[in-house]
């Protein structure tokens, strides 16, 4: 059987009872995201705001920016297809390793792809090396910060030359922001005033624990990019409980203080463990950890119940790599014990 491209699969692979391979929020859904969808349940007999008003509001008053620079969607996967079927690039710049969809979204709209590498003995960052892959010949350069399946921010100040170059060069910058709240890193929308050329995607998916309600948007200072992604949906692709569930999302700060505190404790923790069992983790700014092991991990584990990521089907790596999400501490130490055991009987 053809093995799941991403993490999440536990419709294959049954009597999981712990999953680490997808990088969702440890804290669950926030109590008031629960409580709207049960309190407005009756309203959802009816069609959803096409142009979701209210949550766009919301989100410029989150974001500080325009509204007219927002576009909401069926999750930032359903955008990145759209961005792609818009722009029809005939080559698109990724990093390798970095998110396949972008990828399959370039080809399924006829373009093409071309990787930089990043190195393995850098810890897979992001440097000023991947200036000299920006060409003329590339349409769409798609950048995942901090990236996935590497957990490791962009620095700004490249990123702000990788912005310059594609400006100059005509090229789109889409900035995939999806992790970006799990970390301390800046949003690259300070700078959509000064270059029209960039997209940022952003998700309620994995900072809220919404992956089942299909929620995302993406800010752009450019309105002919917005339109054409916009004209490009379904009419009603963003349902009406995602659209309130969004609203509430957005006012839980105190849940959002909570994770990074949490998320900042365990990924040291996690760290220090998992280096003591001889492992090599490559360091992360984000919810999730790539590991290296010279000894499979990823069978022993489903074997026990236990979901990890197989990172093979990435771009630049194999079957020695595989990624867990942060977890709570007593997740996160059934995790271990259970690593340890396959490691050393």
């Amino acid at each position: 059987m053809e093995r799941y491209e991403h993490g999440g699969d536990i419709f294959t692979n049954t009597g999981i009872n712990l999953d680490f391979s997808v990088n969702l929020n440890p804290l669950g859904m926030p109590k008031a995201v629960v409580n709207v969808i049960r309190d407005k349940a009756e309203s959802f007999a009816g069609y959803p705001d096409p142009k979701c008003r209210e949550l766009v509001s919301a989100i410029a008053e989150h974001e500080g920016c325009p509204p007219e620079w927002i576009l909401c969607g069926n999750g930032a996967d359903d955008l990145i297809f759209r961005l792609c079927q818009c722009l029809m690039p005939k080559k698109a710049l990724l990093c390798s390793p970095t998110f396949s969809e972008y990828e399959r979204a370039v080809h399924l709209s006829g373009g093409s792809t071309k990787y930089h590498k990043l190195s393995y003995e850098d810890t897979f960052l992001v440097s000023n090396r991947i200036l000299d892959d920006i060409g003329s010949d590339t349409d769409i350069v798609f950048l995942c910060n901090p990236n996935n399946p590497t957990g490791l921010l962009i620095d700004f100040n490249l990123l702000l030359k990788i912005a310059k170059k594609c400006w100059k060069a005509g090229i789109t910058l889409i900035i995939d922001e999806c992790f970006l709240p799990f970390t301390d890193g800046s949003s690259a929308k300070e700078l959509l005033p000064d270059f029209d050329n960039i997209v940022i995607l952003k998700a309620f998916t994995k900072l809220y624990s919404m992956a089942g309600l299909r929620l995302g948007y993406m800010l752009t200072s450019n309105k002919n990019i917005l339109k054409k992604t916009h004209d490009a949906a379904q009419y009603w692709s963003v349902s009406t409980v995602a659209q309130a569930a969004g609203i509430a999302a957005l006012s839980c700060v105190e849940y959002v203080q909570e994770t990074k505190k949490i998320l900042r404790s365990e990924r040291e923790f996690l760290i220090s463990r998992l280096s003591q069992m001889g492992l090599q983790v490559i360091p992360s700014d984000a919810n999730f950890l790539l590991i290296r092991s010279d000894v499979s991990l990823y069978e022993p584990l489903l074997s026990r119940g236990i979901l990890v990521r197989d990172c093979s089907n990435f771009e630049g790596l194999n079957s020695d790599f595989i990624r867990i999400c942060i977890k709570t501490r007593e997740a996160n130490e059934i995790l271990l014990k259970n690593i340890k055991e396959v490691l050393y009987g």
